[in-house]
């Protein structure tokens, strides 16, 4: 669990990262053909010459006088007064550390350009999830968790020394990929290395380490400005993760499904091993499959009634959770208070909703946690954006923060559901299912945030609406607390045994041996 906790301290960096890259600076046209007429002039009186102003008698910043071939006499005596967009490039504030902004003109017409990044960043997580969800199911979780942290390491690496825009939005779409491919890995690791009583426990350690990067994240940011520099702090550590490869263990139980029980006991000796326990063999002998088990498709989700309701609605609810994580996350820079203690508070929020999610599953069960959480989370952004004025910054990042904590929390409820509410056979496929919800939610969200030119309130109200209604469709879903988890596609639900907390008791002391029962 700590080892596959660690990869995923970078993780924020990767998905909100650029939001430090692209912070707005004062810019404005570069006019200097000017000075081939006036080189004596003063900066002040070529930006009066050759800059329009507005209302406030502020530079424009995305015009400028069209050039001409008068003398300087001329142009200070007739001025001029026909407009363009800047045909030049821009000026930025001298001593300015190099960003996405400032190095390749995000700016103007190509502002969007900064949200169509974070998009297309998520097109990387919803391939990943088509990609690497069904692939874990069929050719294991181990190999597709270690191809996926050396994609990320490399390219997330290379990002940084890219020549162009595009280029770079190009190699983020290889990273989301390979980010979505350990997102999805890891809940299925390590569900399916404990018993029922710590599988909550297990995801949600994990999840506290995406909370300790958040603060990483905020700290790194603050301390590189350079975007090129905090690109590389922010990705190489990745390289220190190859040892992996001789740590990593598969998982026994996936092992078992597909026949191999050879080397599922083979796994869990060593693990006895490693915790000076000894298994008897006659323990080990029960570790049988109770038939050979394919592994399971997409098509396989919506055939029964039960997977098919339950597929529907889990990936409704991912889909809320990542519109309005995202929502709130990509819009750190837009609630009037410094950025890097608002990203600070975002992140010191995250650690404490992240472990609260391990007593309100046991004490309330999923599938009120999750419903709850989604609907507190959308109302809380549907007040602010409604209700609070823009001159409001302080109560707005207070609640914006609440909500961050909320939908923190339902994200990680929903790992735990979802991991618990597939069989084996499709639990990988299942998972990618959703986690491309939450992608396609992912692409929106920037998107969405366009929206706000039109009224400030419009993101966030859509933000918000969307989680009250996952929240109530999260009602129909059966309960798992305490629930075996389903190997195959044939019972209708996660069936709750009452012995299992018994039989779990009796096999852990049996020799000092822990074996899952349901295995």
């Amino acid at each position: 669990i700590l080892f596959l906790s660690l990869s995923l301290l970078l993780n924020p960096f990767q998905m909100i990262g650029q939001v430090f890259m692209v912070v707005d600076v004062p810019h404005h046209c570069d006019t200097s053909w000017i000075r081939a007429v006036g080189p004596n002039l003063t900066e002040e009186e070529q930006l009066n010459l050759t800059l329009p102003q507005d209302a406030d008698g502020a530079y424009e910043q995305c015009s400028m006088y069209s050039p001409v071939d008068w003398d300087l006499d001329s142009i200070m005596a007739y001025g001029l007064n026909t407009t363009e967009k800047c045909s030049n490039g821009w000026v930025y504030p001298p001593g300015q550390p190099l960003s996405l902004l400032t190095e390749f003109d995000l700016v103007c017409d190509k502002k969007d350009l900064n949200d169509i990044s974070q998009s297309i960043y998520m097109v990387g997580l919803l391939l990943g999830s088509m990609i690497f969800g069904p692939l874990s199911d069929r050719i294991g979780r181990r190999p597709i968790f270690l191809i996926s942290v050396f994609l990320q390491a490399l390219f997330s690496v290379a990002t940084a020394f890219v020549p162009h825009f595009y280029v770079y939005m190009a190699f983020r779409c290889v990273v989301g990929a390979s980010v979505s491919g350990v997102l999805i890995t890891i809940p299925a690791l390590a569900t399916e290395w404990v018993g029922v009583s710590y599988r909550p426990k297990a995801v949600l350690i994990t999840h506290c380490f995406l909370a300790i990067g958040q603060l990483i994240l905020a700290g790194l940011g603050y301390g590189i400005r350079n975007w090129r520099l905090l690109e590389i702090a922010g990705s190489a550590p990745m390289f220190a993760l190859f040892f992996y490869i001789w740590v990593i263990p598969e998982s026994a139980r996936w092992l078992v499904t597909k026949g191999r029980v050879e080397e599922a006991k083979k796994i869990l000796q060593k693990a006895a091993s490693t915790n000076k326990r000894t298994i008897p063999p006659e323990l080990l002998e029960q570790l049988k499959p109770e038939k050979q088990t394919k592994s399971g498709s997409t098509l396989d989700l919506f055939r029964k009634k039960h997977l098919r309701k339950v597929t529907s609605i889990i990936s409704c609810a991912w889909f809320a959770d990542s519109l309005v994580y995202y929502g709130l996350s990509l819009n750190v820079t837009s609630f009037g208070l410094d950025i890097y203690l608002t990203q600070l508070a975002f992140g010191a929020v995250e650690l404490p909703a992240r472990i609260c999610c391990i007593f309100l599953l046991q004490w309330f069960g999923r599938k009120k946690t999750q419903a709850v959480l989604l609907l507190l989370s959308g109302l809380l952004s549907q007040q602010w954006s409604l209700l609070l004025p823009s001159d409001q910054p302080i109560v707005t990042t207070v609640l914006a923060i609440i909500g961050k904590f909320t939908a923190t929390a339902s994200f990680s409820t929903s790992y735990v559901y979802s991991a618990e509410l597939f069989p084996t056979v499709a639990r990988q496929t299942g998972m990618g299912l959703c986690s491309m919800s939450a992608r396609v939610a992912g692409i929106l969200a920037p998107l969405i945030r366009l929206l706000g030119q039109y009224h400030r309130a419009i993101p966030m109200a859509i933000y918000g609406s969307v989680p009250v209604v996952g929240g109530l469709l999260c009602f129909l879903l059966p309960e798992t607390r305490g629930a075996d988890l389903m190997d195959g596609t044939g019972a209708a639900s996660p069936q709750v045994s009452k012995k299992t907390e018994n039989l779990s008791k009796k096999d852990s002391t049996k020799d000092g041996v822990e074996l899952e029962t349901d295995i």
